[in-house]
């Protein structure tokens, strides 16, 4: 591998159409942060970019569904990201938007250099048109049966079932998301982009790094390759999004996959204005430069992605690069800001596949998701970051199951990293005036064995990391802890203190070097508990690099700051808790889903209770059931749906949604339930109304509140809840 003295990192920009989810995170932004985090330890110069993709159609659907413009879902979610980013402990140098000024002039000036060069070139092209709406359809707009899997609900540009890309034209029964008719095919103008040019340029370049990419990322382009390279429209009939800058281009717009990805270059220059991110700093002159991070030989670019954008990074991207390097080489007028140099490639695109959920897929759509946001209300940093660290999809698709999750930190995190610092912090404090006492050069030979362990470990993770096997260097890191924790056992000294005081100070001393090490160590998995070992030890990370992280460096008689628990304990409640949210937000979805396409009182009242009443019998919190499978009347025979009359009603603290209910079945038979109804109503709304429940729902738990049924409620496209109010007295069973 060549000499580099510098590491440019990128994370896919993610669509901002909806909130982050777990999977985003296991798949790009926990590993993307883990690698940026160990090489700073090292020395190395890095810049770390990210920021919003803030276009295409994913984006405008969201808006029409609501009802607002475009901007009003991008500003939203682009400070919902941010913020729920910085919450996580990313470590970006700087988070950027693809609405920005300089990303817009950024991509029409690449977009410029390219047709100039002659790599992009306007064709007719048949695209469907919607005439009740009298607009042309961008991809997403359409949807219809999958030529290859015959899903029914494919997308104009991919089959999220079979994840084959689409041409809209190729899909079976089409039909328009903006008024469900039937579109035409109609010719338009696109500009395309000479893809097919760059076939053996791309082979070669691919197959350059077979030894050091991982396989399903090898395979993934070798896939593209084989089938043959094709020319791509890389702009669309819309209005949100960066124009195109050509004239007779009017009503036209840069196709987001074209334009998301000039967003890294866009980001840098950004963050590399003193007077836009204020905070950055460089450890060489010359990395002040945007060009010294994308155009020098001797920067290496590591891009950071899930599964799915693997062919954008290694195909289509690198294409564009090659397209804009020939282009403003060949004697034609480059744009004002075109480089001096040609771009550089990917040295690598370590993409991990996806992550399930409790043995489902994740999908939003369906309610079986976590996002970010809502699991950073519940979680610190630092427990997600551990156990998404540990269940990393690197080589395969792998599942995260709350039972795990708990384990994780129960058994590894708090037992093992978080219970040693406690058990050595604790013992300096009662046994030796709360110091660090004795002199670094003076440890017991165990002492220093233990310490030179840790060198060499080290070393071993290091490779680890260079070679992006981040789940594995996880573990490895965790082992070192493992290493600390036996070698206080072995040294007792509990003993030592009351026979041979000195020696016990100099166990104590080891055991607190260690400790700082292991902050160094985990720090790219757990920064704020390295920050807050650091900061009880009265010792700050300037002094710490990787390859020295072993080296005793604590200062005798520094007195040692407050102890706290670094890692609580997950209780069984909790998890069981989660499990419930769950398959609550499933029925939710699948009643929305109902209402959405005509069925509401099918949808909602008896398919939305079918789902909780199997997922909930077979206690893995896996969704049955939701809307679309077929029952038999003995399953539905199954349900005791009865009507019911609320008593009392009080929200649940601490929750938006949630709303305690006292109910009367009749005949002396009260119950609670809990019902995420509360965006929509009020306590006092619902005293006296009569409701439908499922009476012979398991028992669970909602924040610590029993749930003794499920009331029923619909919700229409928009995702407004109305709850399900028949005109007859409690205690009647509905048929």
């Amino acid at each position: 591998m060549p000499d580099f003295k510098r590491t440019l990192i990128t994370a896919a920009l993610p669509s901002v159409n909806a909130p982050l989810h777990i999977g985003h995170l296991a798949g790009c932004y926990i590993p993307a942060d883990l690698f940026a985090r160990y090489k700073r330890l090292t020395g190395e110069d890095v810049l770390f970019i990210c920021g919003s993709d803030e276009h295409g159609a994913a984006i405008t659907i969201s808006a029409e569904k609501e009802g607002v413009p475009p901007r009003v879902v991008v500003d939203r979610n682009h400070a919902l990201a941010k913020s729920s980013f910085e919450k996580l402990g990313m470590s970006f140098d700087y988070y950027a938007r693809t609405s920005s000024d300089v990303h817009r002039e950024t991509a029409q000036a690449f977009f410029l250099d390219l047709y100039n060069g002659g790599f992009l070139v306007p064709h007719d092209a048949p695209q469907f048109y919607d005439e009740q709406a009298q607009m042309f359809l961008p991809d997403r707009y359409v949807t219809g049966t999958c030529p290859v899997c015959s899903n029914p609900d494919a997308r104009g540009d991919q089959c999220e079932n079979c994840g084959t890309y689409l041409n809209q034209t190729e899909l079976i029964n089409p039909r328009s998301s903006v008024t469900g008719s039937k579109p035409v095919v109609r010719a338009t103008k696109h500009w395309y982009f000479a893809l097919s040019r760059f076939q053996q340029q791309l082979e070669t370049w691919i197959e350059s790094h077979q030894s050091g990419w991982k396989d399903n990322v090898l395979q993934g382009a070798r896939s593209w390759l084989k089938a043959g390279l094709h020319d791509r429209a890389i702009t669309r009939d819309m209005t949100w999004g960066i124009p195109v800058p050509l004239e007779g281009a009017e009503g036209k717009v840069l196709y987001v996959w074209f334009d998301a990805p000039i967003g890294y270059i866009s980001a840098t220059k950004e963050s590399l204005d003193p007077i836009n991110n204020p905070g950055i700093r460089y450890a060489a002159e010359d990395t002040a430069d945007w060009r010294t991070w994308w155009q020098d030989s001797e920067t290496r670019w590591i891009a950071f992605l899930g599964k799915d954008n693997i062919v954008f990074h290694t195909i289509v991207f690198p294409a564009m690069l090659m397209a804009h390097n020939e282009s403003t080489s060949v004697g034609r007028a480059p744009s004002p800001d075109a480089p001096r140099s040609g771009y550089i490639l990917p040295e690598n695109v370590p993409a991990n596949e996806f992550m399930n959920l409790e043995s489902q897929k994740l999908s939003k759509s369906r309610g079986w998701v976590i996002e970010l946001h809502e699991i950073l209300e519940r979680y610190p940093s630092d427990v997600i970051r551990y156990a998404l660290a540990t269940m990393m999809p690197e080589q395969k698709d792998s599942d995260f199951q709350w039972k795990e999750f708990q384990a994780r930190i129960n058994n590894e995190l708090a037992d093992i990293f978080g219970n040693f610092a406690n058990r050595v912090l604790t013992f300096a404090s009662r046994n030796f005036e709360n110091k660090i006492m004795g002199n670094r050069k003076e440890l017991d030979d165990a002492g220093n064995a233990l310490l030179a362990a840790f060198g060499v470990r080290a070393n071993e993770i290091a490779t680890l990391y260079e070679r992006f096997r981040l789940r594995e260097a996880t573990s490895e890191t965790m082992d070192l802890a493992r290493m600390a924790n036996k070698y206080f056992n072995d040294a007792e000294p509990w003993k030592l203190a009351k026979e041979n005081k000195e020696e016990a100070a100099k166990v104590i001393r080891t055991c607190l070097e260690a400790l700082r090490a292991l902050a160094v160590y985990f720090a790219p998995i757990t920064p704020t508990a390295s920050a807050s070992i650091m900061n009880t030890l009265g010792h700050g990370f300037t002094e710490e690099t990787w390859a020295n992280a072993h080296e005793p460096k604590l200062h005798g008689q520094t007195e040692l700051g407050p102890i706290g628990i670094l890692f609580s304990k997950i209780e069984d409640e909790m998890v069981e808790s989660e499990l419930v949210r769950l398959r609550t937000m499933a029925v939710e979805a699948a009643a929305r889903s109902g209402a959405a396409r005509g069925g509401a009182a099918r949808g909602g009242a008896v398919a939305a209770p079918t789902a909780v009443a199997k997922a909930s019998s077979d206690g893995k919190g896996n969704p049955a059931a939701t809307g679309s499978e077929l029952i038999t009347i003995d399953d539905f025979k199954k349900i005791k749906l009865r009507t019911a009359t609320v008593l009392e009603a009080e929200r649940v603290p601490k929750s938006k949604k949630l709303i305690k209910l006292q109910i009367s079945l009749g005949a002396d038979e009260k119950r609670q339930i809990v019902a995420g109804i509360g965006e929509k109503y009020a306590p006092e709304d619902l005293v006296g109304k009569t409701i439908v429940v499922v009476a012979n729902l398991q028992p669970a738990k909602l924040m610590g509140n029993e749930s003794n049924g499920m009331l029923l409620a619909v919700n229409d496209a928009k995702g407004v809840v109305t709850i399900v109010s028949p005109e007859a007295e409690a205690g009647l069973e509905v048929r």
